[in-house]
């Protein structure tokens, strides 16, 4: 798959990437990406609701009354949960949502979502560029220039560069990640990639190093 590399005014620089076809150009499996969304957005739940049982709220411990000859029900004391601000039956308690999705499947649900916005043409690669100061104003300007019509966007770097990330961290519709950190949801929820030229490569680079080291013993990862 070639996609050309623009400069930071959003005009082509002749210069094309070529990115892997089993990573941009794969069928994209619609389950895979559901998972790894759902895992992603239970992992962001506190999970800290809490309700108090009849053993923590409140009140004497003291019987009501006698357990006979009143006439009336058996009672115990008045923290029961049938009465008001007596304990919760059953109530929530501070538990984890999170749970385990196998790496293939996370890496099958990635380029899935990679495919579909390559699918769209919703990939761009602009070349490397350099802030010398963190400059919102100047970072806005390159942005503009490569979002076109599209609200989301998500500037992916090789590294972490934190002139870049701090210029872009107030924008809305906005988001700035390092290449090794790229999840499914991110991808999914970004109207537009805008991949820089060095990580475009690494794609490239690693697609090498993936053909060279065929003979079995490692399991080299795209991903």
């Amino acid at each position: 798959m070639q996609v050309d590399v623009l400069n930071s005014k959003g005009a082509a620089t002749g210069r094309t990437v070529n990115l892997p076809d089993d990573v941009f150009k794969i069928e994209p499996n619609d389950h895979c990406i559901y998972l790894a969304v759902k895992q992603y957005l239970a992992a962001q739940r506190q999970g800290t609701s809490k309700t108090k049982t009849r053993a923590e709220v409140h009140g004497s411990s003291k019987k009501l009354h006698k357990q006979k000859g009143t006439g009336g029900s058996r009672k115990g004391n008045i923290r029961n949960p049938l009465y008001k601000g007596g304990g919760a039956v059953n109530g929530p308690k501070p538990h984890s949502f999170s749970f385990k999705l196998n790496r293939k499947v996370k890496d099958l649900a990635k380029m899935s979502a990679l495919s579909y916005k390559a699918i769209d043409n919703k990939i761009v690669v602009v070349e490397d560029f350099n802030i010398e100061t963190p400059k919102t104003k100047e970072f806005s300007m390159v942005m503009d220039a490569l979002r076109g019509d599209n609200r989301k966007t998500m500037l992916i770097l090789p590294e972490y560069d934190a002139n870049v990330y701090l210029s872009g961290r107030n924008l809305q519709n906005h988001q700035t990640v390092v290449l090794s950190d790229i999840n499914t949801y991110d991808i999914t929820n970004a109207s537009m990639l805008v991949f820089t030229e060095s990580a475009a490569n690494r794609f490239v680079d690693e697609e090498v190093e993936i053909t060279e080291t065929e003979s079995g013993s490692a399991d080299a990862q795209t991903l």
